[in-house]
């Protein structure tokens, strides 16, 4: 919106450059795209347009999706979406908030020169730019990332690491920051999936205040608000499934046996001398079937057992640490803290169980 005029007695010239209401957001896709990229953070937006509407407001957002050409867009699912817009004719002018979603597709689309070139050209036309998982990949692609903090779904990070000038901050949700401080506010991308909901809500935040964000987060049944700098609570936590089919024997009976004993001393002799190698041996052939060094396997395993028992939320922290094998619960905490960047008590509020003390949050309506 542009309000122009002269102000003679100010001898100025003024534009309004506050964003449109109801704010254009838009969500790019393409064959073989991510479904939950695309309405995961778009349902954000509806459902704020819902509360609002309940409040006697008007609506927030007013949301349209684009694709490489107008019409059905098959997800790497097998459901269809439908593209509003192709980006021939799609028109950037006035558009508050660009996303382009991930998937398996997005191996071909990076190859495509008139997406990217669409993408360089509205860049600037845009205030917001952002990306849902390996949507990363598209705007690395497109040079849109240079000299940035990205993310992206962590199964994606050799990908996206061959890309130069680029500050790889894998361990985090969301790279968006509306204050510049900790993040992008123009240029930004997110994690795996579901972490394009919580940069989704980042952005209502900014846009709508936190009363808002948290409203929607509780219709949606979320929980808010995961920090953009958290890490990605995902399966490569989980080291038991990076095993080599070509590892010695010895290696993997130890990889079964150590989840069951993570509560006794697994000190690097110790298991080396389970398997019948020497110390030097053992670290060898142990990284080449899983890929990691021991020490870093087992604390892994810890973690993820930890998380496991605190899921529950009727296990004290200091049992967990214990059975968890660490010698005490401020290292349980250091672990969490280093990680996942929040401490065990509040994993266990924001993720256990019902018995616990976090529950699920109740719809608002």
């Amino acid at each position: 919106m542009l309000i122009r005029g002269p102000f003679p007695l100010l001898g100025l010239t003024l534009m309004d450059t506050r964003p449109p209401n109801p704010r254009r957001v838009a969500c790019f896709m393409f064959p073989q795209v991510m479904a939950l990229d695309v309405t995961g953070p778009m349902q954000v937006f509806a459902s704020a347009n819902e509360v609002a509407s309940r409040q006697g407001l008007p609506p927030l957002y007013r949301l349209e999706t684009v694709g490489p050409q107008a019409g059905a867009v098959e997800t790497s699912s097998g459901l269809r979406l439908v593209a509003d817009s192709g980006i021939a004719e799609w028109n950037p002018c006035g558009v508050d908030t660009l996303l382009v979603a991930g998937g398996n597709g997005v191996d071909a689309i990076r190859q495509d020169p008139d997406c990217l070139g669409w993408l360089r050209r509205v860049e600037p036309q845009v205030r917001r730019l952002g990306s849902v998982c390996s949507g990363a990949l598209l705007l690395a692609e497109a040079g849109l990332l240079h000299g940035r903090a990205v993310t992206t779904h962590w199964c994606r990070e050799r990908d996206i690491g061959r890309y130069d000038g680029l500050r790889l901050e894998i361990d985090r949700l969301h790279t968006y920051d509306a204050s510049g401080k900790a993040g992008d506010p123009h240029v930004f991308t997110s994690a795996g999936v579901t972490a394009g909901i919580d940069l989704a809500l980042a952005l209502l935040e900014a846009d709508a205040g936190p009363a808002m964000a948290l409203a929607v987060a509780r219709y949606l049944v979320l929980f808010l608000r995961r920090p953009g700098d958290q890490a990605q609570f995902s399966a490569h936590l989980g080291p038991p499934g990076t095993r080599s089919s070509s590892a010695d024997d010895r290696i993997l009976t130890l990889l079964d046996w150590l989840p069951e004993h993570l509560a006794e001393s697994l000190t690097l002799d110790r298991l080396a001398e389970r398997c019948g190698m020497t110390e030097r041996t053992f670290i060898r052939r142990f990284q080449q079937a899983t890929g990691q060094p021991p020490g870093r396997y087992v604390e892994s395993l810890r973690l993820e057992a930890a998380r496991g028992l605190l899921h529950t939320g009727s296990i004290p922290v200091a049992e967990v640490a214990r059975r968890c094998g660490y010698d005490h619960p401020e290292a349980l905490r250091r672990a969490f803290q280093k990680t996942l960047k929040l401490s065990p008590a509040d994993y266990a509020r924001r993720f256990g169980g019902p018995s616990g003390s976090a529950g699920v949050p109740t719809p608002l309506f």
